[in-house]
C-alpha cells in the first residue's frame, strides 16, 4: 500500500509540473486564465480604410518599408501614431491596392484579383520596397504582368547601358563644348566607310557613335524606349528624343551632274538615336548687343570739339537692340518691339 500511495503521489505531481509549465506557456504568449492569446494590434488608416494588423506580421520582413516602420523605427520612437493611436499611410496607395499587399505579408504571395491594376500594384511595391516578381505575384492577367515585368527589367538593363555606354558619350560632347548630344545606335557589325572627299551632306560626322548590338535590339521596342526617356527625364536631361532614323553607312556609287558636279549617293540603315541636352533652353541666347556709332544724321546732337556748347556731349544715337535670331523667331515681330528711350538730360 505504501508503494501504491506513492506511485499515486508522483502522478499528482507530475500533472501539477505539466499545469504549470503549460501556465507558464501561455502567459509568455499572452494567454489569459480562460487560454485565448491576445496579440498587439495596431491600426493602419490606408485612403480612407482601416486595417488591423499584428506587427509581428510586418516584422518578419525586415528589408520592407513596413517591417522597418513597425521594427526597429518604431522601438526607438521614429515611427509614431496619430492623436487617435493610429498609423497614417500615404496617399496614393488604395485600399484595395493594400489589400493585396498585406496577402505578401501573411502568405508571401500577392494574388492580384480582377478589376486591381497591376501598374498600380507595382507602384505601390516600389514605395513599399516589396520585390515584384514573378514568384511574389499571382495574376490572372498574364498580359499586365508580364508588360510589367518587362517595364522592370528593361528599367534595370538601361540604368547599365545609361552608365557604361550614353554618360561617356554625353561627357564627350561636353567636354568639346557642345551643349547637347546625338548619339547613334549601330549593330556590332556594321561597318561605316564614308568618302572622305564627298561625306553624306547631312551633319552626320557631329554625331556620337554607339557600337552595340546589344543596345540596338533593345531600343527595337516602343516600350523600351519610353522606360528609357522616363529614366533620362528622371536624371534631369531635357529635350529628349528617341527614335529611328536612317544613318549611312557606305558610298553606293557617284552620279556625275551636269557642270561636273558630282553626288555621291549613299547606302542607308535604319538604326536608333538618342538626341537630348543638359540644359533648360538649347539654342537660346537672351543676351542684347548695344552699338554706339556716330550719327550723321542728328543733327540736334552736339559732337564734341565742335559748337559752343557748355560740356561735352554724346555724338551719337542709340540704335535699336540687336536682337538674337532665334529671339526674333519666339519674340513680337520687330514693328512691335519697344522703342529706345533716349537719354534725359
Amino acid at each position: 500500500s505504501c508503494n501504491r500511495w506513492q506511485r499515486c503521489f508522483y502522478k499528482r505531481e507530475r500533472r501539477l509540473e505539466v499545469k504549470r509549465r503549460r501556465k507558464m506557456s501561455g502567459l509568455k504568449e499572452g494567454r489569459t486564465d480562460l487560454g485565448t492569446v491576445h496579440r498587439e494590434r495596431v491600426t493602419l488608416v490606408v485612403d480612407g480604410s482601416h486595417f488591423a494588423v499584428d506587427p509581428a506580421t510586418f516584422t518578419a520582413h525586415p528589408n520592407t518599408m513596413l517591417g522597418r516602420m513597425f521594427g526597429p523605427a518604431r522601438q526607438h520612437n521614429f515611427t509614431r501614431p496619430n492623436g487617435k493611436g493610429e498609423y497614417e499611410l500615404t496617399e496614393g496607395i488604395s485600399a484595395s491596392i493594400f489589400q493585396v499587399i498585406l496577402n505578401f505579408y501573411q502568405t508571401g504571395v500577392m494574388r492580384c484579383p480582377d478589376g486591381v491594376s497591376v501598374s498600380e500594384l507595382r507602384e505601390a511595391c516600389d514605395y513599399l520596397c516589396i520585390n515584384f516578381s514573378a514568384s511574389t505575384v499571382k495574376c490572372r492577367d498574364l498580359s499586365a504582368l508580364l508588360h510589367e515585368l518587362s517595364n522592370y527589367g528593361a528599367r534595370r538593363q538601361f540604368e547599365g547601358f545609361l552608365e557604361e555606354l550614353v554618360v561617356p558619350a554625353m561627357v564627350s560632347c561636353a567636354q568639346g563644348g557642345e551643349r547637347e548630344c546625338h548619339i547613334v545606335v549601330l549593330a556590332d557589325d556594321d561597318i561605316v566607310d564614308w568618302d572622305e572627299e564627298h561625306p553624306p551632306p547631312m551633319g552626320e560626322e557631329y554625331s556620337q557613335i554607339l557600337y552595340s548590338s546589344k543596345l540596338y535590339r533593345f531600343f527595337k521596342y516602343i516600350e523600351n524606349r519610353d522606360v528609357a526617356k522616363t529614366l533620362l527625364k528622371e536624371r534631369g536631361l531635357k529635350n529628349i528624343r528617341i527614335g529611328i532614323e536612317g544613318y549611312p553607312t557606305y558610298k553606293e556609287k557617284v552620279k556625275r551632274r551636269p557642270g561636273g558636279r558630282s553626288e555621291v549617293i549613299y547606302n542607308y540603315v535604319q538604326r536608333p538615336f538618342i538626341q537630348l541636352s543638359w540644359e533648360k533652353e538649347e539654342g537660346k541666347s537672351r543676351h542684347v548687343d548695344f552699338q554706339c556709332v556716330r550719327s550723321k544724321s542728328v543733327p540736334n546732337l552736339a559732337v564734341p570739339g565742335e559748337g559752343g556748347g557748355g560740356g561735352a556731349a554724346w555724338g551719337g544715337t542709340m540704335p535699336s537692340p540687336q536682337v538674337d535670331e532665334l529671339d526674333r523667331l519666339n519674340g513680337p515681330a520687330p514693328s512691335q518691339l519697344p522703342q529706345t528711350a533716349t537719354n534725359e538730360s
